[in-house]
């Protein structure tokens, strides 16, 4: 029976089409959970064979979800089949279960790194089936209303496509339509040194052995968002952030990059080259936001369009209350950041040099496809580099300030390390590096999430909404 492209949660079940999720993990459950919500009300899920028992107990009782034993099973029935499995798992996966697949089905995955998607299923599925592709761009924890969920019509009609659209309409996500090559270039432009930069920050506290909320150094503002989705990165699954940084090549240029203008700003640093660094930030400055209208960072830019846009992070009293930590004591008032040591923000320099020296406009692809971690660290980073008095006390910390100089030191080799992980191409030791540093800050995991979906929403609520892209 042929799917309806007007179909809705509202119709007779019956009706409505068999939808199958393979593998359960942090998203297949996301996607079970809002999917039951909505009403639908043939949900077939499935997950590793010795983990049967455990599901069926873990979803009892949700409506409209039934567990089944394999992909077998669920590839048989099901009108709409989801992989929500890792990137590095997904050539076995469907190589074991696509045969399965009914004639006729919509077959869809949703995996960071496209590639080896569109490998796998071209090999393995049957012609007599379509592919509609797509990936969630957040995590399992925040709300998808507003959020991009990228669609990907690689070998469907247009009704296939709309229905994939009326299945996840209830999510409230803004659709993005790309080809699978486009998605995996956005997807590095937006998230490969976002990641590296906070992965970075994490080993290097972990190295000095010390929670960076404690002693005052990073407390209050810009450093709220550091020390946040920094735990919030190293709470999540380690396999999440692997696959974009190894199987996505973009993604790896641009880590290497990163761990490179790191570096060589570091030793613009020691050496105490004001007129070097000074010209290398402020060229990087010019190349990434462009004319700047005035000297205090209220100039308010453009998008991909050409059009004015605000910036996304007003003030940095909106930061505040989300702090894990305490200000030093002699902090002027409640919002002032005179009670911090100055600090040179490596983090932000180097990732701002980094899309400078590769060319990449980091803005054309925020209102496209940024996910909320990104567009709050480029909120960040805007807010930085649009006022000349901010970035210039961060330079003047970088040349003559010492309080954050062996953290520097430390996020140098950290940056290093993980470009080095990368270039390896081994899962393995990127999840012992990554599952290091996460076991140091694991007491803090719980409290972190809780904090850092409450800031991203405060964001979210304060900024612009942004432009819609219409379907092809």
């Amino acid at each position: 029976m042929a799917i309806r492209p007007d179909i809705t949660p509202d119709a007779p079940e019956a009706e409505q089409p068999a939808i199958g999720l393979i593998g359960m993990g942090a998203m297949g459950g996301m996607y079970a959970r809002l999917l039951s919500k909505a009403g639908w009300k043939k949900i077939y899920i499935c997950d590793l064979p010795e983990k049967f028992e455990a599901l069926k107990a873990k979803y009892e009782g949700l409506p409209g979800i039934h567990v089944l034993e394999n992909g077998h099973l669920v590839s048989r029935v099901s009108d709409f089949i989801m992989y929500a499995v890792e990137a590095e798992y997904i050539d076995r996966v469907v190589a074991q279960y696509g045969p399965s697949t009914k004639v006729g089905a919509i077959v869809s995955g949703q995996t960071s790194v496209k590639a080896p998607e569109k490998a796998a299923f071209e090999k393995y599925l049957p012609q007599d089936v379509e592919i509609v592709s797509c990936h969630s761009l957040h995590g399992p924890t925040v709300s998808p209303v507003g959020q991009p969920l990228v669609l990907i019509k690689h070998r469907a009609t247009d009704d296939s496509l709309k229905v994939v659209e009326q299945i996840l309409k209830p999510f409230g996500s803004r659709y993005v339509y790309l080809s699978y090559e486009d998605h995996d270039i956005v997807t590095a432009n937006t998230q490969a040194v976002t990641h590296a930069a906070f992965l970075s920050m994490g080993t290097a506290w972990h190295s000095s052995l010390s929670y960076p909320w404690e002693h005052g150094l990073y407390v209050g503002g810009i450093e709220t968002v550091k020390v946040n989705i920094m735990l919030r990165i190293y709470s999540n699954k380690w396999h999440v952030y692997a696959g974009l940084a190894i199987l996505n090549p973009s993604a790896r240029v641009q880590i290497d990059q990163f761990a490179r203008s790191t570096s060589e700003i570091f030793k613009l640093m020691l050496a105490g080259d004001a007129a070097g660094l000074r010209a290398r930030i402020y060229d990087a400055r010019r190349i990434v936001f462009g004319d700047v209208n005035g000297s205090n960072g209220s100039g308010s830019g453009s998008s991909a369009l050409g059009q004015a846009r605000p910036p996304i992070l007003l003030s940095e009293d909106l930061l505040d209350r989300f702090s894990l930590g305490k200000k030093p004591s002699d902090a002027a008032s409640p919002t002032s950041r005179q009670g911090a040591p100055p600090n040179s923000h490596l983090s932000l320099l180097a990732m701002v040099d980094c899309w400078a020296r590769l060319g990449i406009k980091p803005f054309e692809h925020l209102d496209l496809a940024a996910t909320p971690i990104f567009r709050l660290w480029i909120g960040v980073a805007e807010y930085l580099f649009r006022a000349e008095a901010r970035l210039d006390a961060a330079l003047h910390a970088a040349l003559c300030e010492t309080a954050h100089r062996s953290d520097d030191l430390e996020f140098v080799v950290a940056a290093r390390g993980w470009s080095q992980c990368i270039s390896f191409g081994s899962f393995e030791l990127y999840k012992e590096r990554f599952l290091q540093t996460s076991s140091f800050f694991e007491s803090r995991f719980e409290e972190a999430t809780k904090v850092g979906s409450a800031m991203i929403q405060a964001l979210m609520d304060s900024s612009p909404p942004p432009n819609n892209n219409p379907a092809p």
